[in-house]
């Protein structure tokens, strides 16, 4: 697994693609590339020091609320990707990632968008984003805000 400097916006992992993760002819099934854009921003806030138990004891959770994916190769059974992750908006209340599914030859096989919303644990209501959150942003480079 790769770790990125302490600033940056960007972040890859690997993943070992699972029996489970395939349908019947082994081929990733195309859902399960939304829990691999899952696996890479938990890695990424992990290694920027906020693991999601350390968000979630902050009172707040971060659902995705906006997804785009476009599939250009399939993914097979035991195939190893890097799935690469860039945060690329910050608004009041939401963020914005781009991602990069690529095969271990290098292959590019899908590359997606989501935006996250900030949301109280406790009812999972919208709420603006809190300040540890927004400084730690304000900390990384990004191309746009939201």
């Amino acid at each position: 697994m790769s770790t990125p400097a302490p600033s940056t916006a960007s972040f890859q992992t690997r993943v070992r693609v699972r029996y489970a993760d395939t349908d019947a002819d082994g081929v990733v099934y195309y859902a399960n590339y939304l829990t691999f854009f899952e696996v890479v921003r938990v890695e990424w806030l992990r290694a920027l020091g906020y693991p999601i138990t350390r968000i979630l004891e902050q009172g707040i959770i971060l659902p995705v609320v906006e997804a785009r994916l476009k599939y250009l190769r399939p993914a097979r059974v035991d195939d190893l990707l890097t799935v690469a992750a860039k945060l690329v908006a910050v608004g009041p209340a939401s963020f914005a990632f781009d991602y990069e599914i690529t095969r271990e030859d290098g292959l590019l096989l899908v590359t997606g968008w989501t935006r996250l919303a900030v949301c109280e644990r406790e009812g999972g209501r919208a709420c603006a984003m809190p300040a540890w959150l927004r400084d730690l942003f304000a900390s990384l480079p990004l191309t746009e805000q939201a």
